[in-house]
């Protein structure tokens, strides 16, 4: 982990980075195996992204510094993006504060109907009723542009199935960008993304294949709602974004695939990293 001692005040700090399911195993160990969850401290407020698994392992952190108030924020709610949810022990245990955004999805769902009904019998044991912190559900749009004290959150739509949304996080002139599940665009660069991520410090995008496997013709992922690390840098590059983060990794990707990916996307641009579970970065 980097130290953020000079940086205390906006860190962002990986908690599952990869994408699709849960990839635990002796292959995965230094990447990390838990499906996607974010958190951004920015001021004083905690901010988190996503609650794939990567959120229950927040969840015991945090039951060491109750009581809690986070901001929660959700790209959709495909599975790999909630399933963490359930297993969030701060949310079952009253005093603590949660503050659920997200946008409503096509057949009309809001994010609370859609963490409620994947809490019902026959799927779970217990209902959402059974959490006892105080959950405060807001229903956003893309293109909405929100403020909490002195942060300012912009969103924009996403290139995915069903749809996904990207949030852009600003304080004291500082932003970091997530913006993940979305499938770049065969002929242009995507302008949502591109005004999501200008002159961001860190964009955390979604590579979750190489152009090699996204055009495998044997294989193509072509419409599958993901992007390349290829793209990723292309994106950064013309965004003028000073870090780019590798995030959202294959299940089938090991230790050592993604160690050679890293390598050649550092080559092609210096300052990226892939994402690792309890990586910490400060935003400079």
């Amino acid at each position: 982990m980097e130290d953020m001692s000079h940086h205390p005040d906006f860190v962002v700090q990986f908690w599952g980075v990869r994408g699709s399911i849960p990839a635990p195993s002796s292959e995965t160990v230094r990447y990390g195996g838990n499906t996607s969850c974010v958190e951004m401290r920015v001021g004083g407020k905690r901010l988190i992204f996503d609650g794939g698994t990567g959120l229950r392992v927040l969840g015991e952190h945090l039951i060491k510094q109750m009581p809690v108030e986070a901001y929660l924020f959700f790209t959709h709610s495909h599975w790999d993006h909630i399933q963490g949810f359930p297993f969030f022990k701060p949310a079952f245990i009253k005093g603590n504060c949660f503050h659920i955004y997200g946008a409503i999805a096509p057949n009309g769902a809001t994010m609370k109907q859609r963490l409620h009904d994947q809490m019902l019998h026959p799927n779970f044991p217990v209902p959402m009723q059974v959490m006892q912190s105080d959950l405060k559900f807001y229903d956003l749009f893309p293109g909405d542009v929100m403020q909490i004290d002195d942060i300012t959150i912009e969103t924009g739509p996403l290139n995915h199935p069903n749809t996904a949304m990207g949030y852009r996080v600003t304080w004291q002139g500082r932003t970091a960008v997530y913006a993940t599940d979305t499938e770049h665009f065969p002929d242009r660069m995507d302008d949502n993304l591109l005004y999501l991520a200008r002159d961001a410090n860190i964009l955390i995008y979604d590579a979750c294949y190489t152009d090699e496997e996204y055009y495998d013709p044997k294989s193509p992922k072509v419409g599958w709602g993901h992007s390349t690390w290829q793209e990723a840098i292309k994106i950064a590059k013309a965004a003028r974004v000073k870090r780019a983060v590798i995030f959202h990794h294959d299940p089938n990707h090991t230790d050592d695939f993604l160690d050679e990916v890293e390598a050649q996307v550092q080559a092609a641009f210096p300052n990226s990293v892939l994402a690792r579970e309890g990586m910490i970065l400060p935003v400079v």
